[in-house]
């Protein structure tokens, strides 16, 4: 009986702070009309949320690896700016006018905010609302650093994918008259790929795969035995059309085999292990069809390395466009 008293207790004296969300103590040290914001527990040990933590940690250690640079915790390793500043300047080519160290708050935040104009500049978003701030990053918000990331990584068109419909819930803790409130909200963090990347406008792939998927069979059937009519020639043959083209290899050799020409082997991975060397074939592959006098193909190497059906038909059907009446 005494345990219920306790527990009635509680919830009239905290009726808006939800019982099943651990707060830490540091996340409750806040000024008047100050928030933060915390991730649910169980949106942490999400296998999605894990997934894109760890893929944009290994991007920028990827980016920063001439600068000897080790990123093991977001939160910890970019809240003060240094590493935001090094990835900014290595990925977009240039040099901020910055302290290289700053040791005091003041200072870190002021490094921060010339980082973050210079990213807001480059994404020059037209009035969308930025979801970070100088706060919000140096406060080590989590779902803030996390949005900044994917904002970089997709402007960027970063070599890696990016897992899609990530949402975490998340406990936005506010200081009113000196008592502390929260309310639940849910962040998303990424959509899908398309949309991130930005989309070309839609095409007849977009229609077929929308109102007309029976006729896919026939499209891709017909695309299989146009690349099979040429590489035949090579003993290669195409049966998988999204998983086969992934590498760029088969891109390459297709090019060199419509356009009647050797593609020296040097030029490309003809057994690429990761995905950054299969980025760079199909990029490869992508040059050869501007070579040749094709459009630009209206998908990106990274899509096509991604098994992205509709991306990789895109190219195909560009090549069989022009190509299709060749013996």
């Amino acid at each position: 009986m005494s345990d219920l008293q306790e527990e009635g207790k509680n919830a009239i004296h905290a009726p808006m702070s939800p019982a099943s969300v651990e707060i830490h103590p540091e996340d409750t040290q806040l000024e008047e009309n100050e928030e933060r914001a915390v991730i649910d527990p169980t949106s942490r040990e999400d296998p999605r949320f894990k997934e894109l933590v760890k893929v944009l940690i290994d991007w920028i250690n990827d980016v920063l690896v001439e600068e000897r640079i080790i990123v093991k915790q977001l939160e910890e390793d970019l809240y003060d700016g240094q590493v935001l500043q090094k990835l900014l300047e290595k990925l977009a080519d240039c040099k901020l006018n910055v302290a290289e160290v700053t040791q005091s708050e003041i200072g870190q935040k002021q490094k921060l905010q010339a980082v973050l104009e210079a990213v807001q500049d480059l994404l020059r978003p037209h009035g969308r609302v930025l979801q970070w701030t100088v706060d919000s990053i140096h406060g080590k918000s989590l779902v803030a650093i996390l949005h900044l990331l994917v904002a970089l990584a997709t402007h960027f068109r970063a070599p890696i994918h990016l897992p899609e419909h990530v949402s975490v819930q998340v406990v936005v803790v506010r200081k009113r008259e000196g008592m502390l409130h929260s309310s639940h909200v849910t962040e998303e963090l990424t959509t899908t790929t398309e949309m991130m990347m930005g989309r070309f406008e839609r095409d007849a792939f977009d229609t077929l795969f929308d109102h007309a998927p029976d006729k896919l069979s026939v499209v891709k059937q017909s695309l299989i035995t146009f690349v099979n009519k040429h590489l035949n020639k090579l003993n290669l043959e195409v049966t998988e059309l999204e998983t086969q083209f992934a590498d760029g290899v088969y891109l390459v050799l297709l090019m060199g085999l419509l356009e009647d020409y050797f593609v020296p082997l040097h030029n490309f991975y003809l057994t690429p292990d990761s995905f950054p060397q299969k980025v760079h074939n199909v990029s490869f592959a992508f040059e050869l069809m501007l070579d040749g006098g094709l459009k630009k193909p209206k998908a990106r190497p990274e899509d096509v390395v991604n098994l992205d059906l509709k991306s990789t038909l895109r190219v195909l059907y560009n090549l069989f466009t022009k190509y299709k009446h060749l013996e």
